[in-house]
């Protein structure tokens, strides 16, 4: 829609005077999901009023790719888009031409879609606790592979163990005191589950790596994000599990991903600090 016309005109100033930063962008997107001007004047309304744009139009645009996001489940970030780069690297260099694939807090299935968007061949599994965010990954990872619902490994097939070449898993790494600090657009819109990580944010990981050694296949890794403060305890706690840690960090992206090689050597040594 052209910028003179009065529909985009009007979009565009309702949504600056909501203080939304980027409200010319905004309102092509709206404006092209709109059907109706009931469903346009009811789009321009939840923006205004706080709601994620993604959860506004309903999708994301995630590597490449045009992601499902139903209200409630967790947007997924540009920044993760590096760790899915990470993910293709280690899996094309798998041995196996059918590499399996999992994607642990999969929330929309953003990631697990990704990465068999680019992995051919792949056989994906995904999981995650939130029904909401079940109901939307099915829809975005379609016939490509299997989502399941439940606590982390806990709703994956058993004759998964050992046969894992990689494992992403987007946790939630946000300290508990810090939530509360976040833009209102994720803290108001996006399930807690997705963003609280506990005391120091990195609970979940915990849990994660210390189950992964037994699901990794020899050669196998296991991809987690984290921010910046967190990758040095991230990284003990890779090592204390017996996987032989490394850093991949983008500067462009603000994106610090923590990667665990698992080896038929590998043993888990006495845990860190907490």
């Amino acid at each position: 829609m052209p910028p003179s016309s009065p529909s985009y005109v009007h979009v565009v100033t309702a949504l600056r005077s909501a203080g939304c930063v980027f409200a010319e962008d905004e309102a092509r997107l709206i404006l092209a999901a709109a059907r109706t001007p009931a469903e346009l004047t009811a789009m321009v309304d939840r923006r205004a009023a706080g709601r994620p744009l993604e959860h506004v139009v309903g999708w994301a645009e995630f590597s490449g790719l045009r992601i499902l996001v139903e209200p409630g489940v967790f947007v997924p970030r540009r920044r993760t888009e590096f760790l899915v780069g990470q993910a293709v690297g280690l899996a094309h260099a798998l041995p196996s031409e059918t590499p399996v694939v999992v994607d642990l807090c999969c929330g929309s299935g953003a990631v697990g879609a990704a990465l068999v968007a680019s992995i051919p061949g792949a056989e994906l599994h995904a999981a995650d606790i939130d029904p909401v965010a079940v109901r939307c990954a099915r829809r975005n990872v379609g016939e490509r592979g299997r989502v399941y619902e439940g606590d982390l490994f806990g709703p994956l097939p058993r004759g998964l163990r050992g046969r894992v070449g990689v494992l992403a898993a987007n946790v939630p790494y946000v300290p508990t005191g810090e939530v509360g600090l976040l833009p209102p657009e994720a803290r108001d819109h996006e399930p807690l589950v997705a963003l609280d990580g506990g005391g120091d944010g990195l609970d979940v990981l915990r849990r994660v790596v210390a189950q992964a050694p037994g699901w990794l296949a020899p050669g196998g890794s296991l991809l987690v994000e984290t921010s910046e403060r967190q990758v040095g305890l991230a990284v003990e706690i890779f090592a204390a599990a017996g996987l032989v840690a490394r850093t991949k960090v983008s500067t462009e992206l603000h994106a610090n991903v923590v990667i665990g090689h698992h080896t038929l050597g590998n043993r888990p040594r006495s845990s860190p600090r907490p």
